[in-house]
């Protein structure tokens, strides 16, 4: 029998904070950038790393349910139990219900942007990591050769760094703060 959405989906199908989680030649792109990140004395706080297609899925749904998008018209997914419309004992929908649960679940994932069903995230081709250090930041390039930062902000959405880790093959999506990936997206 299906379970209703909700918050308790939340914690099914974590998502990894592991950087071997993630794919190919990105995986040791992103090995690389970290270690002269952390050799320059920046912090490093990885919060995503490769996401199930489950979880993925249900973060996509969520906002679409919580955003108007009529639960009965979200397909099943394999292995995801889920009733999106929140059916009553006497099994009729309720349309309320469903939007405060996917609601709930869309906070309890921490949504900010709207979650695209594929992403380089389900793929292992994206991270999300907060990124932070105090005075000027020289770091190796992916060239061997250093690079002093002593632009403002500090942190990952400091241009300087983002060139840097463009050098290294991780890219910097502008839009969301702690998103870094393989091409940027």
């Amino acid at each position: 029998m299906s379970k209703p959405a909700g918050k308790e989906w939340i914690a099914k199908f974590p998502t990894s904070k592991s950087v071997n989680d993630l794919s190919g030649s990105f995986k040791g792109n992103v090995t690389k950038f970290l270690r002269a990140l952390q050799a320059a004395g920046a912090k490093v706080a990885i919060s995503a790393t490769l996401r199930p297609p489950e979880r993925a899925y249900l973060m996509h749904y969520s906002y679409e349910v919580s955003h108007g998008l009529d639960p009965a018209k979200v397909p099943d997914m394999k292995g995801v139990d889920i009733d999106w419309t929140c059916a009553g004992k006497d099994g009729k929908p309720d349309a309320k219900l469903a939007v405060k649960a996917a609601s709930e679940m869309v906070a309890g994932f921490g949504i900010a942007y709207r979650p695209a069903l594929k992403s380089r995230h389900s793929q292992g081709l994206a991270i999300d990591m907060t990124i932070s250090w105090t005075g000027a930041l020289t770091i190796t390039g992916s060239d061997g050769k250093a690079v002093t930062i002593t632009s403002s902000p500090r942190d990952g959405g400091n241009k300087d760094l983002q060139s840097v880790g463009a050098g290294y093959g991780v890219v910097k999506l502008k839009t969301d703060p702690p998103h870094w990936s393989s091409d940027g997206h």
